[in-house]
C-alpha cells in the first residue's frame, strides 16, 4: 500500500545495512528517496537502482557525516532535486569500542561528530525544507539506555544524547506539525554485526527472543512512524531489540 505516495525522503548512510533497507522500504511505500554515502559508491548506486525500479525517483549523494558542511549540502541537494523534503532518516552512525583508557581523542570526536552532531545538523537543515506532516526519524541504539558489557561507553553516550535531542526537537517542531522520533535497534544482522560473529552468543543470551533482528525489521518500524499512521507518535524512543532491554 502506497502510504507514502508523493513523499520525499532522505536517508543518511543509506548504501548498506539498515539504511539501505529503510531506503527500499520507503520507496516501496511510494516515496522518492535520496541517500547519502561516504565511500561505497557501487553499493549506493545499487540502492538507487532498486528505488528507481520501484517507480520512484532516487539519488545518491556523497557526504561524510563527520563533515557538517557536507551534511547541510546533502540535505539541500535532496530538497532541491525533489522540490522539498518530507522525511529525514538520520541513519549514518559509527561505533568504536574498547577499553576507555585506550580510546583516543580522534575516536571520541569521530563518534560524537557522526552520531550526534550530524544528526543535529541534518535535522536543523531538513526542518527548513519541511512543512506540516514532516517526519524526522533518527536511528539510535538499545545500548543508549542499558549497557550490559564493558567497551561501549563513548558509543553509548553518543546514542543516549539522541534521546534528549529527540524529545527537545519534538517540542520545537510540534507546533509546525512535524514529528521527531528515535528508533533504537538491538542486535541486528548486518555485515557489521553478523549473527554468527564472535560476540553473537553473548548477544543472544541477553534477548527475551533469542534471535538477531533484520534490517527489514527496523525498516518496517521506520516506515510505520513515517507514514500517516504515525502522526501521533512524537518524541518517542522506540526500542526494537528482541527484548534485550526488557
Amino acid at each position: 500500500m502506497a502510504t507514502l505516495q508523493g513523499k520525499r525522503a532522505l536517508v543518511t548512510g543509506g548504501s548498506r545495512g539498515i539504511g539501505a533497507a529503510i531506503a527500499r522500504r520507503l520507496a516501496a511505500d511510494g516515496a522518492d528517496v535520496a541517500i547519502t554515502y561516504e565511500r561505497s559508491v557501487e553499493r549506493a548506486e545499487a540502492v538507487v537502482a532498486e528505488v528507481v525500479a520501484l517507480g520512484r525517483r532516487g539519488m545518491a549523494i556523497q557526504a561524510d557525516a563527520a563533515d557538517p558542511v557536507a551534511v547541510q549540502a546533502a540535505v539541500d541537494t535532496a530538497a532541491e532535486a525533489f522540490g522539498g523534503l518530507d522525511i529525514l532518516v538520520n541513519n549514518a552512525g559509527i561505533i568504536r569500542g574498547g577499553d576507555i583508557e585506550a580510546m583516543t581523542l580522534d575516536d571520541i570526536d569521530a563518534m560524537l561528530n557522526v552520531n550526534v552532531r550530524a544528526v543535529a545538523v541534518a535535522s536543523q537543515q531538513a526542518a527548513r525544507h519541511m512543512g506540516e506532516g514532516g517526519r524526522i526519524i533518527s536511528i539510535g541504539s538499545n545500548l543508549a539506555t542499558r549497557v550490559p558489557a564493558p567497551g561501549t561507553s563513548i558509543y553509548s553516550m553518543s546514542k543516549s544524547a539522541l534521546i534528549g535531542w529527540t524529545k527537545g526537537l519534538a517540542r520545537d517542531l510540534g507546533k509546525r506539525g512535524i514529528t521527531v522520533n528515535l528508533v533504537s535497534p538491538g542486535s541486528t544482522a548486518t555485515d557489521m554485526n553478523p549473527p554468527d560473529g564472535p560476540s553473537a552468543d553473548e548477544q543472544l543470551g541477553r534477548m527475551a527472543i533469542p534471535r538477531f533482528g533484520t534490517a527489514d525489521d527496523v525498516a518496517e518500524l521506520v516506515a510505520f512512524v513515517a507514514g500517516p499512521q504515525g502522526r501521533s507518535i512524537n518524541g518517542a524512543d522506540l526500542t526494537i531489540d528482541g527484548g534485550a532491554n526488557a
